[in-house]
């Protein structure tokens, strides 16, 4: 349900569960058509190069993929903003995982920053999303 309410919405925060589920359903969906690529591939005379059922599970695999790409870059957006860390810091670590070395590191980098917890409170991308009643107190 959160996938469609927040489809490419770069703004706010997500908690690192949201992110996570989000991951989780992403490879799922995609380990499945997978499962089925090979299953159906194993059961067809690959002879004659990639049978009709498969080359139709791989376009239909292709296309959700597609559909989930703004998603997940929508998702990992805003786990960088409940770091605190502008959005555009993930566009430059996408462009620098092109880099042959350089996106070992950037990938190692992006993984990090998904894990680490957000920042408590609210930040100037929104509030907490674990705890959207808290306020920032000045001098506390």
């Amino acid at each position: 349900m959160a996938l469609v309410q927040k489809y490419a919405t770069f703004s706010g925060r997500a908690s690192r569960s949201e992110f996570w589920w989000f991951v989780l359903f992403y490879f799922l969906v995609l380990f499945a058509i997978g499962l089925a690529c090979l299953v159906t591939a194993s059961f067809s005379d690959l002879r004659d190069g990639v049978p009709p059922p498969v080359a139709l599970l791989l376009f239909i695999g292709g296309l959700i993929w597609l559909a989930m790409f703004l998603p997940q870059v929508a998702v990992q957006v805003r786990r960088f903003h409940d770091r605190n860390i502008s959005g555009w810091w993930y566009l430059a670590l996408f462009v620098c995982g092109f880099v042959p070395y350089v996106g070992f590191i950037a990938g190692i980098a992006v993984l990090v920053i998904s894990v680490l917890p957000g920042t408590e409170g609210p930040n100037r991308f929104g509030p907490d999303p674990l705890r959207p009643e808290a306020r920032a107190e000045v001098f506390a």
